[in-house]
C-alpha cells in the first residue's frame, strides 16, 4: 500500500491506459468511461490530494461519465437510418402504368431501375393506364401497388 501511495500518479496512468486499451476490444463505451474516471484520479494524484480523495474522485468521475455522458453517446451511435436490403427497398417507389393493371393482368413496371411484375394491392381494383402507382408490398416476384393519391391544385 505504501508503494501505491508513493507511485499514485503512475498507477492511475497505468489503470487509465489499460482501461482505454480494453475498450478497444469491448466497444461498449463502459471501460472508456471507467478510464475517464481513472484519469480524474490521475489528475488528483498529480495535484497531491490524499489517496482516499483520489479514489473517491475517480469513482465519482466514472459514475458521472457512465450516467451522464454514455447514454447520449450510445443513442447517437445506434441511431440513424435503417439499412433496407433486397425487395423491401422498393416499398414507397412509384411508377406510371403503361396499361391497365388487374389481378389477372399483371404489368411489368420499372421501379428503382429494376423491372418487376406488378399487381394491385386491392384485388378488386382495376388500375387504369397512365396512373401513378406506389409499391405497398413485395411478395415473391410481385410488387403489389396502389394508385397514388395526387393532390389537387
Amino acid at each position: 500500500m505504501d508503494w501505491l501511495r508513493d507511485h499514485a500518479w503512475e498507477s492511475w496512468l497505468a489503470l487509465t491506459t489499460l482501461l482505454a486499451i480494453a475498450e478497444l476490444v469491448s466497444l461498449d463505451l463502459v471501460l472508456i468511461m471507467l478510464a475517464a474516471g481513472a484519469g480524474v484520479g490521475l489528475v488528483a494524484a498529480l495535484v497531491g490530494l490524499p489517496f482516499v480523495v483520489q479514489v473517491l474522485l475517480a469513482l465519482g468521475g466514472a459514475a458521472a461519465m457512465l450516467l451522464v455522458a454514455r447514454p447520449p453517446l450510445v443513442a447517437r451511435l445506434h441511431g440513424g437510418p435503417e439499412l433496407v436490403l433486397g425487395a423491401k427497398r422498393l416499398v414507397g417507389e412509384t411508377a406510371v402504368t403503361p396499361t391497365e393493371i388487374t389481378v389477372h393482368q399483371p404489368v411489368q413496371l420499372k421501379f428503382a431501375g429494376e423491372t418487376w411484375s406488378a399487381k394491385p394491392y386491392d384485388e378488386t381494383l382495376a388500375i387504369p393506364a397512365g396512373s401513378t402507382v406506389e409499391v405497398l408490398e413485395v411478395r415473391g416476384a410481385y410488387a403489389y401497388v396502389h394508385p397514388r393519391a395526387e393532390l389537387a391544385p
